[in-house]
C-alpha cells in the first residue's frame, strides 16, 4: 500500500486534510471509496481498513471532517462554524470532486460511519447520481427528542455562545450509551476490543468534546434525515448497503437501523440491503470479528463494479 496527503479546500476556503491510500500498483485499482469518519475521531483511524481494501484493488480517500482532525487548533475542534452540517456535506463532495479529477475512469462509492453516515445520508440526496453505491454504517433512526435537544442547544447558546461545551448537552445526547455494557470506562459502547478503546481514549484528537455549535449541526443533520420526506429524495437508482452491529446504540440496538433500511425500501430504492453484525457493538471495522466485517464490505463492494 501507498499513502499521500493532500489538501483539499471545501467551498468556505478551508483547508482540510485528505489521505488517499493506494494499492502498490496503482494502475491495477478498480474503484475508490470515499470514507466519511464519524463524531469526535478523524481519517487515519481507518488506515487498516485501508490498507485491506488497497490489497484487493482499491484506492481509499478520506479527508477529516469539519472540526476535526491534526490540522485544526485545539479550540476549533468540535466548531463546525457558519456553514453548520451543509459545510460538512460541501466538503464531502469537494473530496469527490477531487477523487474523480485524479481517478477519472474509476467508480466511487460513499461509505459513511456514524456522524459520517448522517452526512453521507445528506450527501446522496444532493449528489447521489455522481456515486455508484452508498454504504451506510453505525447510523441512527428517528428521534422523537431531536426537538428538545434543538431547543435546550439553543437556549445554552445564548448565554455561553456557540463555542462553549456543555456536559448537560453532552450527557443528554450520549449518556445512556453505556447502560447495557459492563466494564469500566466511558467508551465500551463502542467495541468490545480493550486495545481500540485504550487508543480512543489516549488519542488527543478523539472524544474531545462537540461545542454547542457543533451540537447545533448534529441535531441538524439527524433532523433532516430523520425525516419521511428524506428517503423520496433519495436516487432511487443507487445500490445502498445499511450495515450496523446488533448491539450499537447509536442505531437503537439495530430498530433504528431497521427504519432506515424500510424507509429506503418503501421509497423505491430498487437496490437497498440491510446486514447487522450479531454482538457487535458501534464500530464494526475495530470489532472482534473485524475481518468478517471486512471480508463482507469487500464483497458487497466487488458486487458493484
Amino acid at each position: 500500500m501507498n499513502k499521500k496527503i493532500i489538501t483539499v479546500k471545501d467551498l468556505q476556503n478551508r483547508d482540510a486534510k485528505c489521505i488517499v491510500w493506494m494499492p502498490d500498483n496503482e494502475n491495477t485499482a478498480r474503484c475508490i471509496l470515499q470514507i466519511s469518519h464519524g463524531m469526535e475521531e478523524h481519517i487515519e483511524r481507518y488506515e487498516d481498513f485501508a490498507s485491506f481494501l488497497c490489497d484487493n484493488g482499491y484506492i481509499v480517500i478520506g479527508s477529516d471532517q469539519v472540526g476535526h482532525g491534526i490540522t485544526l487548533s485545539k479550540d476549533e475542534l468540535g466548531y463546525f462554524g457558519e456553514g453548520g452540517y451543509e459545510g460538512c456535506i460541501d466538503r464531502l463532495h469537494c473530496v469527490t470532486l477531487k477523487a474523480k479529477q485524479m481517478y477519472p475512469d474509476l467508480p466511487i462509492v460513499l461509505l459513511g460511519h456514524s456522524m459520517g453516515s448522517f452526512m453521507a445520508r445528506g450527501y446522496i440526496t444532493r449528489y447521489g447520481k455522481e456515486l455508484n453505491g452508498a454504504v451506510i454504517m453505525g447510523t441512527s433512526g428517528p428521534n422523537p427528542a431531536l426537538g428538545m435537544g434543538k431547543l435546550l442547544i439553543n437556549l445554552i447558546t445564548l448565554f455561553k455562545g456557540d463555542r462553549a461545551k456543555s456536559r448537560f448537552i453532552t450527557k443528554m445526547m450520549f449518556g445512556s450509551y453505556n447502560k447495557k455494557f459492563d466494564g469500566e470506562g466511558v467508551y465500551q459502547w463502542l467495541t468490545k476490543r480493550d486495545d481500540i478503546k485504550t487508543a480512543y481514549e489516549r488519542d488527543e484528537y478523539c472524544g474531545f468534546g462537540f461545542t454547542l455549535n457543533g451540537y447545533k449541526g448534529l441535531v441538524g443533520i439527524l433532523g433532516e434525515v430523520s425525516s419521511p420526506k428524506w428517503a423520496n429524495d433519495v436516487p432511487k437508482e443507487l445500490p445502498i448497503l445499511i450495515v450496523s452491529g446488533e448491539d450499537d446504540p447509536v442505531g437503537d440496538y439495530s430498530k433504528g437501523v431497521k427504519t432506515v433500511y424500510d424507509r429506503l425500501k418503501e421509497a423505491g430504492i430498487k437496490d437497498i440491503r440491510l446486514k447487522l453484525f450479531e454482538n457487535d457493538r458501534h464500530e464494526i471495522l475495530n470489532e472482534t470479528d473485524n475481518e468478517e466485517v471486512y471480508k463482507y464490505l469487500l464483497d458487497y463492494l466487488d458486487s458493484l463494479i
